[in-house]
């Protein structure tokens, strides 16, 4: 997807804001309207109803006549002085029951209430005008209907001006609340803006941490997550470097060697020559392989610090598939390898190819180094044992132990370590000394520990102890 056309994280966090301010203002002004309306007309019936009740008070009967006829009591004058309003135009009628007028404005037509129930308001036009009415129903001194009737121009426009100062503020504050978010939205996104900066226009080779400044918790953690990010990259390619300048440093003598054996035998005629230049060949080669396989080894402990799956491993089948790699390889040294404890029906759940690496470097190792010339029978035995701690700990007990020559106690921490290799080794002048190395670097990964021990029957035992469970 063009990233051109995706929003800015400003611009959504703004309008996730903008959109409810406006719902909030539009929501904010309906119900300004409903309750300035609904008040307005509260004020202004109260004070229509009063004035009908005024009006309705000098209603009398006429005592002149013999029949109980209602008539006002008010002049002309009078009633004008009563219904007097600045801004509205006020109409009355005064009706009998049977809905004749007794006195007042003829031609508007109310809605008059039940008889005995409680005054009506309602909304008429009359003349061209709104009139809001009101009609109240009096027994005393003679059962007679009261009308009043007053436009409506003058509450309509204080209901608007009413809305027109409350909205108005409610925009100006939302507006001015609206900049200050954005203000604070940007100074907050700054440090985010300065992290994707720094990581743009970083050189390819640079990767040393970037600078944090910030003061909230989500940018601190992703610049932490990127740094991280960085130091892993940076590790991977150390390593990459260490591993291409072993291999080419290793690999330069076999290489050399091999080169200088084919050079000699091409120029011997000496069939018996080229076979022992062959030997010599393939010597190189084996030498040559067994390093790059060790410096692969010791590749993969990063890969396992960046987590590898822990599985449930069968311990007899992990030891038999062992044997079975480096058998034929004993039987051409003359060596007797073997398995004791076998069949324990033990199961672990650790990484299998970091076992199976520590597993295949003892018996190498052993092979290399553990069989005696002096000795007529050579014994290569892996030993498989479950032990109990004293805090009733189950712990898994693999052994390599072999019969050969063996190695002093204060060697034993030595050759432990990268590029150090035992005598029988400088003898021998194979390996690169990684073998214990891998082993002590594995179980490390495998929270193990690892030892080398003598064995009672003469040579050494390497210990690889695992906790169960």
């Amino acid at each position: 997807m063009n990233n051109t056309r995706l929003p800015s994280l400003t611009s959504q966090l703004l309008k996730s804001l903008y959109v409810p301010l406006f719902f909030t203002w539009i929501i904010g002004t309906l119900v300004v309207v409903v309750v300035a309306s609904y008040f307005t007309e509260q004020a202004y019936d109260r004070a229509l109803l009063d004035d009908a009740y005024s009006v309705a008070s000098h209603v009398k009967l006429n005592a002149a006549k013999s029949t109980e006829q209602l008539e006002i009591d008010l002049s002309a004058n009078e009633m004008t002085t009563l219904l007097f309003d600045q801004s509205e135009i006020i109409y009355f009628q005064i009706l009998n029951v049977d809905g004749s007028m007794i006195a007042g404005h003829p031609g508007f037509n109310a809605t008059l209430p039940a008889r005995g129930s409680a005054p009506k308001f309602s909304n008429l036009e009359f003349q061209d005008k709104n009139f809001r009415t009101v009609a109240i129903y009096r027994t005393q001194p003679s059962p007679f209907f009261l009308v009043m009737a007053q436009t409506s121009d003058f509450r309509t426009a204080l209901v608007k001006r009413v809305v027109i100062f409350s909205i108005v503020p409610q925009l100006l504050f939302l507006a001015l609340l609206a900049l200050f978010l954005k203000g604070v939205i940007k100074k907050e996104l700054a440090p985010l803006l300065d992290l994707e900066n720094a990581v743009e226009t970083r050189a390819v080779t640079d990767l040393s941490a970037v600078h944090i400044d910030t003061r909230t918790k989500d940018v601190h953690d992703l610049g932490t997550a990127i740094n991280r990010l960085f130091f892993r990259i940076d590790d991977g390619v150390r390593l990459l470097r260490e591993f291409s300048g072993n291999v080419a440093h290793e690999l330069r003598t076999p290489l050399a060697g091999i080169r200088a054996q084919t050079e000699y035998g091409l120029a011997n005629k000496n069939p018996e020559v080229w076979y022992q230049q062959l030997q010599g060949i393939a010597k190189s080669e084996l030498r040559a392989s067994h390093m790059v396989e060790q410096m692969l080894a010791l590749s993969l402990t990063n890969e396992a610090k960046s987590g590898l799956i822990n599985e449930d491993i069968d311990v007899d089948e992990l030891v038999k598939e062992a044997v079975m790699r480096f058998l034929s390889r004993a039987d051409s040294l003359g060596v007797d390898l073997g398995v004791k404890g076998y069949e324990l029906g033990l199961t672990i759940k650790t990484q299998r190819s970091l076992l199976e690496g520590a597993l295949n470097n003892l018996i190498d190792n052993a092979l290399r180094y553990g069989v005696s010339e002096i000795e007529s029978f050579n014994q290569i035995t892996i030993e498989i044992e479950k032990t109990v701690d004293d805090n009733k700990k189950n712990y898994l007990e693999i052994s390599v132990v072999d019969n050969g020559k063996g190695i002093s106690d204060e060697f034993k921490h030595q050759v432990m370590r990268r590029r150090t290799q035992g005598e029988a080794g400088l003898n021998l002048g194979a390996g690169a000394g990684l073998g214990l190395a891998i082993v002590v670097e594995y179980a490390k990964l495998l929270n193990a520990e690892f030892v080398l021990q003598d064995n009672s029957g003469g040579g050494l035992k390497a210990l690889l102890k695992l906790p169960l469970g």
